[in-house]
């Protein structure tokens, strides 16, 4: 009923299921009767420990015809059993191309200020992962000051294991070793028995499942400005902080003053506010008549440009003296 490892590697994938998320109690005997209610059965195979002799909470079942073993992962898929809702899929190469490796590293002793991010740059120089790297948190979001990060092989893991445990990030000598299985039993990962079956699943093509990484991840960071240039803006002169536009971008000429409304008089040329101007321009209204100061008042000197009140002298330029006028 039940064979090694090796021998069912060569039995016929097309024909078999992956059974995973077993309980311990359960048995090679339970799973026999339990995958007999889909079909004829050839095998069922439960990876042990060989220390232990207790399974590793998955095996493979083959059936004697692949339409079976397409009925069972059809209708056996999340039954549960022990109250645990068990999976079963396909096993073939061409259908089921993933495996649980089985290559975390539990990374302890972290800093509060290392990230995810921190994490990825950190351990992918040692080989793919196939989870985004995960770092223990409070409900409020501060570390906890441990973090987790799964390879997709063992040769990846190991190399990160001898080249990192020991080493600083951010000033505090970390630790870098095969994290705890989740069953609870005290077992770490990277034991003999997932090596081999890790072995021999990369030689029939089977590789393990890698997650999308967010993009997160990817992106890099701006330049922080310093000295001088962190006072100015993209122009050099602006403040801190204003928005820029894309390299290449200029910005564009101040743009004219729109037209008067209609009813008001137009503008006067810019030159004629005093700046440089004609000197014999006067705004509309305005009385270039020399008249006397009210009575009590010291008399002043004229406006520039008018001649001295006395007679004889010339009338101030623009003046036009009325007909039969004389002084």
């Amino acid at each position: 009923m039940s064979g090694s490892g090796a021998r069912h590697w060569e039995q016929d994938k097309e024909a078999t299921v992956y059974i995973g998320n077993l309980d311990e109690r359960v048995t090679d005997q339970l799973v026999w009767e339990l995958m007999l209610q889909a079909g004829r059965i050839q095998n069922v195979h439960l990876p042990k420990d060989r220390v232990t002799q207790t399974h590793q909470g998955f095996g493979f079942v083959e059936f004697v015809s692949e339409e079976d073993a397409d009925y069972a992962a059809k209708i056996m898929n999340q039954i549960r059993l022990y109250g645990k809702p068990i999976r079963v899929n396909k096993a073939s190469a061409d259908k089921q191309k993933s495996v649980e490796i089985g290559a975390e590293l539990f990374i302890g002793n972290l800093d509060s200020m290392v990230t995810e991010k921190d994490l990825y740059e950190t351990f992918s120089r040692f080989g793919p992962l196939v989870n985004v790297p995960k770092v223990a948190r409070h409900d409020d979001g501060l570390s906890k000051g441990y973090g987790f990060v799964s390879f997709g092989d063992f040769e990846s893991s190991d190399s990160a294991i001898a080249n990192m445990n020991g080493q600083y990030m951010m000033n505090k000598e970390i630790s870098v070793q095969y994290a705890y299985k989740k069953d609870g039993k005290g077992e770490r990962h990277g034991d003999e028995a997932e090596r081999l079956l890790a072995k021999q699943a990369k030689a029939h093509g089977v590789t393990p499942a890698i997650a999308p990484l967010p993009q997160q991840l990817f992106a890099q960071a701006p330049p922080i400005p310093s000295g001088p240039q962190a006072m100015m803006s993209g122009d050099n002169r602006g403040v801190h902080g204003a928005p820029t536009g894309p390299a290449g971008f200029s910005r564009p000429p101040p743009a004219s003053l729109p037209p008067p409304p209609s009813g008001l008089p137009a503008r006067p040329p810019p030159s004629h506010g005093g700046l440089n101007g004609p000197s014999n321009f006067y705004p509309p209204g305005f009385n270039t008549t020399h008249t006397p100061p009210p009575h009590g008042f010291p008399a002043g000197p004229p406006p520039p440009g008018f001649a001295p009140p006395g007679p004889g002298g010339p009338p101030p330029p623009g003046f036009n003296q009325p007909a039969g006028f004389r002084r």
